[in-house]
């Protein structure tokens, strides 16, 4: 699928932490650009990310997005240096820094066209989010997933509700409060992948896939996409999105999330460990 420039859009601009285009058909591509961070999400991501949804989401042209990662990774979860930089931020910042992961979230799942996910590499915490978000996730076998919050004191309430809805309470359960990696066959079992695809077959799957959804009347994905949200009651209130940020920030700022930060930046097993 071939990239055209549209007007808003960074087609060009590597340093963009997220680029986005769009080709012929109206499939327009998001691609998480920190490969040297493998991809980690920070302020600017978040904020790029909002401001893509925000403007595809009103332009009748677009019929469907692709996220993806560049480089080795699709997404590895929130950036460590910069969680550890917003832990220190006084209230109404830090308060902001939960609210715009929260709300990226609840943009994409409520999004009205269709979303796509290529995964390979790490998709840890955030990737494993935006995974549970979007409606259709292919993954690479070499794909490694891990829902790893807790592992640095912080607890995952910005995905919580979506990890709930895509897996089951079950599943979400086990991997939100163990932190266990599992692999690409583990998240096709419990649901988190429609489909593990070769690296070399993953083009030529996600474009058949693509066509497919293409024969399907836009306004009638949309409808049908919103109502399976709202009546069965998986969309979030400006309420219920203000709850989970403040739940996020206070564990994040409270004494196990500034020592799981800060064990992790040291290589070290964090104090709560025995």
């Amino acid at each position: 699928m071939r990239a055209t420039p549209r007007m808003g859009f960074a087609m060009t601009e590597t340093e963009k932490p997220v680029l986005l285009s769009i080709d012929a058909r109206g499939i327009a591509t998001a691609t998480l650009n920190r490969p040297h961070k493998g991809n980690a999400y920070n302020a600017a991501m978040l904020e790029g990310l909002i401001a893509g949804l925000d403007q595809l989401r009103p332009d009748t042209a677009i019929r469907g997005l692709v996220i993806r990662g560049a480089g080795a990774h699709f997404q590895a979860g929130a950036d460590i240096d910069w969680l550890a930089e917003v832990a220190a931020y006084p209230p109404e910042p830090a308060f902001a820094a939960s609210m715009a992961t929260t709300e990226a979230m609840r943009k994409l799942n409520e999004f009205p066209k269709p979303t796509f996910a290529v995964i390979q590499g790490a998709c840890f915490g955030g990737g494993v989010g935006i995974t549970c978000c979007v409606d259709v996730a292919l993954a690479t076998p070499a794909a490694q997933f891990g829902i790893t919050e807790v592992r640095v004191g912080v607890a995952p309430t910005p995905i919580s509700t979506h990890m709930v809805d895509a897996l089951g309470l079950r599943q979400t359960r086990r991997y939100a409060i163990t932190g266990e990696r599992f692999d690409a066959a583990e998240a096709l079992r419990i649901g988190l992948v429609h489909e593990v695809v070769a690296a070399d077959a993953m083009e030529a799957r996600l474009a058949h896939i693509i066509d497919q959804m293409m024969l399907s009347a836009p306004t009638a994905i949309a409808m049908t996409k919103t109502s399976f949200l709202e009546a069965n009651g998986l969309t979030l209130s400006p309420r219920q999105v203000a709850q989970l940020a403040h739940e996020g920030w206070m564990q994040r700022a409270a004494p196990e999330g500034r020592e799981g930060l800060a064990a992790f930046q040291a290589k070290r097993r964090p104090a709560w460990y025995k």
